[in-house]
C-alpha cells in the first residue's frame, strides 16, 4: 500500500506518458540498480542468476508491498554493470538485462546475448484512479514478443486453447476459471506479474500486456530456465516447493453431491470393498452441518442424519479408506463461527452463496485462526483426513463497488485474486503446527501463484458434462501446471450432468463418463464427482457390462501405476518436475506440438491421448461396440514409441490412427523408459512393493528413481525415505540397479524385481507379464542384469 499521499495526480499522469527529453543516472544496490526514468522509480533486482525482479513506481510515491506469492529473498548473485550509450546493462551468468535510461524500457537476453524478451517503449503506465477513499493506479506493463513465439500459462482457463497468443483474457477468479498472471515462452523464459487485482491480459500483433485495476507499482519477475522444466524450477524457487502428498491420495476417490447420511456414505465404501474395486478416498460434500441455509457451513456436524461423525470416520478408517469434507469460506448467520467472526468485525460485506452467508476476511490472521479452530476441534480432532476447501475464489455475486471495501490487507480490489492462496495457506500452516502425522491434503476450487507449497490439489470447478467441456479440460490442466502448480484434477463425468436428463440411465452419458474416467486415470488426482446423477461404479452397470468392466480396468490400472506415480511425486517435490506435461516441455524442437491441446505426457514416460468424442452410442441410445473407430495420435519427434496395450513399436514424428474400442484410450510409452508395475490392490497400502515388475522400453538409454517412505507423515523431510536408481544401457542391453540409498522404519530390506524387456505381445497391457525375462532378488546392493 502507499504510505505517502500523492498530489497533482492528473499532472503526474501527463508526465508519465510524455516522451522524456533526457536520460537519468542510476545507482548500484546490493542486488542490482536503481534509477529515475520517465518520472518513475525503476529498480532491477537479481533474486538469483536466473531470476530478476523489476519494480517501477511513480516518483513521489513510497510503497510497502508484501507478496502473497513470492517467498524467496534476493540471494547473493555475481553480476556486472556497464554503461552502453543511453543504457545500463547488468549481466549474471544466466541473463543480460538492459535498462534504457531514456525510455525506461527493459530488455532481456541470455548470457550469449540472444534476445529473449523486451518491454515496449514507454510500456509502463500508471493511470490515477480512486476507489472510494483509496487513491491508487491502473497499472499497465506491455512487452513485445516474436511474431511466432508460443506462450503458455495464465492459469486454468476454459477456452480450449493451448498456445495463449492472440487473445484478450480477463483474469479474475471465478468458479471453473483460475487466473494466474504468468506466462511461459517456448524460448525458455517466463514472466510473473505480481499483482492480485482483476487484470486483463492482452496479446495481439502490437503488444503483449498486463493491465491491472489497482496497484501502487508495476512489479514483475523475469525468469530464464533455458527450457520448460528450468522455468518451472525457477517459479518454484521463487514461490515455494511442493510437498509430498500421502500415498493414499493417489488412489481412487469417490464423491457425490452429496451423501445424504452417515449410513449412505459408509455403504458406498462397503460396496466397493465387497466388489473388490479399489478405493482410497470418500468425500462428504456440503450440508453435513444441516439443510437450513442459516446453518450454512457451520464447520461442524449438525445434520441429524450424521449422528456420530467420529464413529463414521473411524468406520471409514477400519475399511482402510480415508475421508475429507467440504468446508467453505462463507458462513450462515446462525452458525457459531459466523457469530464469532461477526462479533470481531472479521466478515466481508458482499453477496455470496448462499445469500444469508458472509465470507470471512481471510487476510486477517485472527480470522484464519478462528477458521482453523472450528475445523480442528469439530473435524480434524475427530479423525478427518483432509479438506475440500470449496469456492475459494470466493463466490462474489454483487456489484463491483463491493470490491472497494477494506480488508486486513487493504482494498479488496487490490487483493481479490490472492484470496485462495491465503485461505488455503492458513489451513496448511495451522495443520502443520498441530500435527506431523498426517500430510496436509487440500482439494480446492481456486488458486494463485505459489499455492503448490500448501499441499493443495486444485480442480476445475463446476463444469458441464459434455464432450466439448471434456476436451477443454486437457489444455486447462496443462496450462495450469505450467504455472508451477502440479496438482490438478476434474470432476470425472463433469459436475453438471443436466445435458443428460436420464443421467446414468442414459448410455450416452455412460460413454462420456467412461472416457472421462480414462482421462482422469492420468491426472494427479483421480476423483469421481458431480450432481444430478450418482457416479458409483456399481450404479453404472453390472459386473461384466462394458461400463463396469472398463471403469474397473482403469481404476485397477491406476493402482498398478502407484510406484510410478509416487516416484514421480518425489521428482515433482525435489527436482521441480511436473505431472501433466504439455508436449512442448519434452519435445521443444518439434513445432507440431506447440499448439497441441489433446495430448500430453504424464510424468516422463507416458504419452496420453484421451478420447474426447462419442463413438459407440447412437442418437437413438443404441450401443454398438462392434464398430471400429479410430483416433489420430501424433507421436512426437526425437524418439520411438511403444503402444502400452500391445507393445508394438513406432517411430516418432508421425500420426497414427489408433483403434479405440470402448476400453482403450491411446497410451504410449517413450523408448528408454523404465516403468515399475505394482501389485493389484484394493487400497494403496494394502501390499508392500516386495515384488515389482520392471518394464524396460528399449530403443534409448533410460533411468528411473524408485522412491519409498512411510507413506503419510512428514518424516521424509527429516530424511526418512529410500531411493533405488535404475539405469538402462540400450547398447549393451544391460539394466543396472544401484545401491539403495536412505532408510526408514518398516523399509523392505529385500525384494524381487521381475525384469521385462518390452516388445510386441510381451510386457504389454494392464496385466502382469506371464513370464519375465529375468527375476532377481535385490538386497539393497548394486546389480547388473544383462538382457
Amino acid at each position: 500500500m502507499r504510505t505517502k499521499k500523492v498530489t497533482g495526480l492528473t499532472m503526474l499522469f501527463l508526465a508519465l506518458i510524455a516522451t522524456p527529453l533526457w536520460g537519468q543516472s542510476y545507482q548500484k544496490t546490493s542486488c542490482g540498480i536503481k534509477a529515475n526514468v520517465c518520472s518513475m522509480n525503476v529498480e532491477v533486482q537479481f533474486y538469483s542468476p536466473e531470476i530478476v525482479r523489476i519494480i517501477k513506481s511513480p516518483i513521489g510515491t513510497d510503497f510497502v508491498k508484501k507478496s502473497f506469492s513470492v517467498i524467496k529473498t534476493p540471494e547473493e548473485t555475481d553480476y556486472s554493470v556497464r554503461e552502453q550509450n543511453d543504457c545500463v546493462v547488468l549481466k549474471s551468468k544466466a541473463v543480460e538485462i538492459t535498462l534504457n535510461l531514456k525510455t525506461g524500457k527493459v530488455a532481456y537476453a541470455d548470457a550469449k546475448g540472444n534476445s529473449l524478451l523486451t518491454e515496449k517503449d514507454y510500456g509502463t503506465q500508471f493511470t490515477p484512479v480512486a476507489y472510494r477513499e483509496c487513491e491508487t493506479y491502473l497499472v499497465r506493463q506491455a512487452f513485445m514478443l516474436d511474431r511466432d513465439e508460443a506462450i503458455y500459462g495464465l492459469g486454468q482457463l476454459q477456452q480450449g486453447k493451448m498456445n495463449q497468443r492472440n487473445q484478450m483474457v480477463h483474469l479474475r477468479n471465478v468458479n471453473s476459471t483460475i487466473c494466474i498472471p504468468y506466462i511461459q515462452s517456448i524460448k525458455g523464459y517466463s514472466v510473473f506479474w505480481d499483482n492480485y487485482s482483476p487484470t486483463t491480459f492482452t496479446d495481439n500483433p502490437m503488444e503483449t500486456a498486463f493491465d491491472s485495476q489497482a496497484g501502487d507499482c508495476a512489479d514483475y519477475y523475469f525468469m530464464y530456465g533455458e527450457n520448460a522444466d528450468g522455468v518451472v524450477r525457477c517459479m518454484r524457487d521463487l514461490t515455494g516447493q511442493v510437498q509430498m502428498n500421502a500415498l493414499w491420495t493417489y488412489g481412487f476417490w469417490q464423491s457425490r453431491e452429496r451423501y445424504q447420511s452417515q449410513e449412505e456414505l459408509l455403504d458406498v465404501v462397503k460396496k466397493y470393498r465387497e466388489l473388490g474395486v479399489p478405493l482410497d478416498g470418500i468425500i462428504q460434500d456440503w450440508q453435513y452441518w444441516g439443510t437450513d441455509q442459516k446453518d450454512w457451513n457451520a464447520v461442524e456436524f449438525g445434520n441429524p442424519l450424521f449422528p456420530n461423525p467420529q464413529k463414521m470416520m473411524e468406520d471409514v478408517h477400519k475399511m482402510n479408506a480415508h475421508i475429507i469434507a467440504s468446508v467453505w469460506p462463507s458462513f450462515g448467520n446462525n452458525t457459531n463461527i459466523y457469530k464469532e467472526l461477526n462479533s470481531k468485525n472479521l466478515l466481508l460485506d458482499f453477496k455470496t452463496f448462499p445469500e444469508s452467508a458472509k465470507v470471512y476476511d481471510t487476510f486477517n490472521p485472527e480470522a484464519r485462526n478462528i477458521y482453523w479452530d472450528y475445523m480442528n476441534k469439530n473435524l480434524f480432532a475427530k479423525g478427518m483426513d483432509g479438506w475440500w476447501l470449496d469456492a475459494t475464489e470466493p463466490e462474489f455475486f454483487d456489484n463491483d463497488d463491493k470490491l472497494n471495501q477494506k480488508t486486513y490487507a487493504g482494498l479488496y480490489r487490490k487483493v481479490f485474486n490472492a484470496f485462495p492462496i491465503v485461505s488455503v495457506g492458513g489451513v496448511y500452516d495451522h495443520q502443520r503446527a498441530v500435527s506431523s502425522d498426517k500430510r496436509v491434503f487440500i482439494l480446492t476450487r481456486s488458486a494463485f501463484a505459489g499455492q503448490q507449497r500448501y499441499g493443495a490439489n486444485s480442480w476445475s470447478g463446476d463444469i458441464r458434462s459434455t464432450w466439448d467441456v471434456l476436451r477443454k479440460q486437457i489444455p486447462a490442466g496443462l496450462n495450469f501446471s505450467i504455472c508451477g502448480i502440479p496438482y490438478w484434477n476434474t470432476d470425472i463425468g463433469g459436475f453438471h450432468a443436466y445435458t443428460y436428463p436420464d443421467g446414468i440411465k442414459d448410455p450416452a452419458y455412460r460413454e462420456l463418463y467412461v472416457r472421462w474416467t480414462q482421462f482422469g486415470t492420468f491426472t494427479p488426482m483421480m476423483r469421481s464427482h458431480g450432481t444430478s446423477t450418482p457416479r458409483e461404479i456399481y450404479l453404472m452397470g453390472e459386473k461384466g457390462s462394458w461400463e463396469f468392466n472398463t471403469l474397473e480396468k482403469y481404476m485397477n490400472l491406476r493402482y498398478l501405476l502407484l510406484p510410478y506415480l509416487y516416484s514421480t511425486a518425489w521428482s515433482v517435490s525435489t527436482n521441480g518436475d511436473t505431472y501433466m506435461r504439455a508436449l512442448f516441455m519434452d519435445f521443444p524442437q518439434d513445432k507440431k506440438v506447440y499448439d497441441m491441446a489433446d495430448e500430453y505426457m504424464f510424468g516422463r514416460a507416458l504419452l496420453v491421448a484421451p478420447v474426447t468424442e462419442p463413438m459407440y452410442v447412437d442418437k437413438d441410445k443404441s450401443v454398438n461396440l462392434e464398430r471400429v473407430k479410430t483416433k489420430p495420435v501424433y507421436l512426437p519427434a526425437g524418439c520411438s514409441w511403444f503402444d502400452f496395450w500391445t507393445g508394438e513399436q513406432f517411430s516418432g514424428q508421425q500420426t497414427i490412427n489408433r483403434e479405440v474400442p470402448i476400453d482403450i484410450m491411446p497410451l504410449y510409452v517413450r523408448a528408454g523408459s523404465i516403468l515399475p508395475i505394482g501389485p493389484k490392490v484394493q487400497y494403496a497400502t494394502e501390499t508392500k512393493w516386495s515384488t515389482l515388475e520392471i518394464r524396460i522400453y528399449p530403443g534409448a538409454d533410460g533411468e528411473f528413481l524408485l522412491y519409498e517412505d512411510e507413506n503419510d507423515n512428514y518424516n521424509y523431510e527429516k530424511g526418512a525415505y529410500s531411493t533405488i536408481a535404475f539405469k538402462w544401457d540400450d547398447t549393451r542391453k544391460t539394466l543396472i540397479i544401484g545401491d539403495r540409498k536412505g532408510k526408514f522404519p518398516g523399509m523392505l530390506k529385500n525384494r524381487k524385481f521381475n525384469i521385462v524387456l518390452v516388445e510386441k505381445g510381451h510386457g504389454a497391457s494392464d496385466q502382469p507379464t506371464a513370464k519375465a525375462d529375468k527375476t532377481v532378488s535385490y538386497f539393497g546392493k548394486k546389480l547388473q542384469i544383462k538382457l
